[in-house]
């Protein structure tokens, strides 16, 4: 074993070696390897242990933690994407095959494209067992696990199911203070679960891997559903608007969509493959789907009990290199975009004091704020709304004593906007709410009045 070394070019086969669960410690191992290459062990930590768990829960604990095996192994796959993909301990059915490279090839769309690959027609996950009779009800208690990632997005998902009188538990995955603080000040009960990723994978990293973006939602979607069938509750919930499923449009490529695990397509295909085989009645969804990223803004506005506390910009997020001082580093894709989509709902002063600056005013940020209007720029591979909706805020400050005199609104004002379609750049009809979700029945009418108040 000791003379294997990792040569991304050489590797024949990707293992999906086994994966177990310790119900006395609430830690799971989920273990890889390269052809006959070192095991990969990552682990997973859920709090509450020891779990008592039934014959019925237990195998569907056991189904969940399969799913995550295969989904989680994504991070380790992409390190040499070998054109063989071998399942070791357990057989999978076509159902999840066809969900395994539905997730591989689209979650991993930025990835391949900055790394000049071509996976279509290449992740193949062997299909070795007949279709499994639909899932049972597990009688789950209604509760929901709602992820919270610190940026305004969840923490309207987590008031608005506060209002709803929706039991909640705020939950986040790994160890980031300022999510941590964040679920605090929410006031309700939290669950931290714990990721270690393989330390090889940070080995390899080194030694030439290939290395880029991997579709996390989805793969924390997994964690927190494994985590609801341990803890006996029926509803895994994200906060992902529908601006999440359009990506960037790149002229010879076609379209490359950075959060692709946060689009609708994924999140329907993950959340019927869960009630069809781990749980009938475990609801995954995302509460912001009907709404765009504007929509999202003005319900954020609507409070400023986490001013001071939440923060989007992915530089605080990164699990190398260094963090901003303060929460925003105010120059990233993401601080450019929520400080636009903030603008035309709240105060200036309230804004400028959450940030500490004016964006607008820096003639130094105009490339990055021509990028979101999708002026001369392709959307960055961020998580941020669609061109459309960035220049209908543009548009709406321009017509705003306060904003249009600031450096970006006033260029917009004079040079880009004479370029667009007038009919265009209305905010309202942004703020319609849609029908495509996943969202409960009978959860969904009393939301629907809350967003539309």
């Amino acid at each position: 074993m000791s003379e294997w070394k990792f040569n991304r070019d050489a590797i024949g086969a990707f293992r999906f070696v086994r994966c177990g669960f310790d119900a006395d410690t609430g830690v799971a191992q989920l273990v890889y390897a390269f052809d006959d290459g070192p095991e990969m062990i990552e682990t997973i930590t859920v709090p509450g242990a020891p779990f008592a768990l039934d014959p019925e829960r237990s195998a569907a604990a056991e189904r969940a933690l399969r799913l995550l095996h295969l989904i989680a192994g994504v991070s380790y796959y992409k390190a040499a994407v070998p054109s063989e993909i071998r399942i070791d301990s357990y057989a999978i059915d076509a159902d999840t095959a066809a969900l395994l490279e539905l997730i591989y090839v689209n979650g991993l769309g930025e990835f391949a494209y900055r790394n000049g690959l071509n996976l279509h027609g290449k992740i193949q996950f062997p299909v070795a067992e007949q279709g499994n009779a639909t899932s049972p009800k597990l009688g789950l208690r209604e509760h929901a696990l709602v992820a919270i990632g610190g940026g305004k997005d969840s923490l309207v998902s987590i008031e608005a199911l506060r209002t709803l009188g929706v039991e909640q538990t705020v939950t986040w995955i790994g160890g980031s203070q300022l999510i941590r603080a964040c679920a605090e000040r929410t006031g309700l009960p939290t669950l931290n679960l714990g990721r270690a990723l393989a330390p090889q994978l940070f080995d390899y990293n080194r030694e030439g891997a290939w290395n880029g973006h991997i579709p996390v939602t989805v793969l924390n979607s997994a964690i927190m559903v494994f985590a609801a069938v341990l803890l006996g509750v029926d509803q895994v919930v994200f906060s992902n608007e529908r601006s999440a499923s359009y990506g960037s449009v790149i002229e010879g490529t076609g379209e490359v969509n950075h959060q692709w695990s946060k689009g609708w397509e994924c999140e329907r295909a993950f959340g019927e493959y869960v009630q069809r085989h781990v749980a009938a009645d475990l609801h995954y969804y995302s509460l912001l789907r009907p709404l765009s990223e504007l929509a999202v803004a003005r319900q954020f506005a609507k409070t400023d009990r986490y001013d001071a506390h939440f923060s989007s910009c992915n530089r605080n997020f990164h699990i190398l290199g260094e963090r901003p001082a303060s929460r925003w580093c105010g120059v990233c894709p993401k601080c450019h975009f929520v400080f636009l989509a903030l603008a035309p709902f709240m105060p200036k002063p309230r804004l400028m004091g959450i940030f500490g600056r004016n964006l607008l005013d820096d003639p130094a940020q105009i490339p990055g704020f021509d990028a979101l209007l999708e002026y001369q720029n392709h959307k960055p591979f961020e998580c941020v709304g669609e061109g459309r909706e960035s220049r209908a805020a543009m548009a709406a400050l321009a017509g705003r004593p306060e904003w249009r005199e600031d450096a970006l609104v006033d260029r917009f004002a004079h040079e880009i906007r004479p370029q667009l379609d007038a009919q265009e750049l209305g905010i309202e009809p942004l703020l319609v709410i849609d029908d495509e979700h996943r969202i409960p029945a009978k959860l969904w009418e009393r939301l629907r009045a809350q967003f539309a108040a």
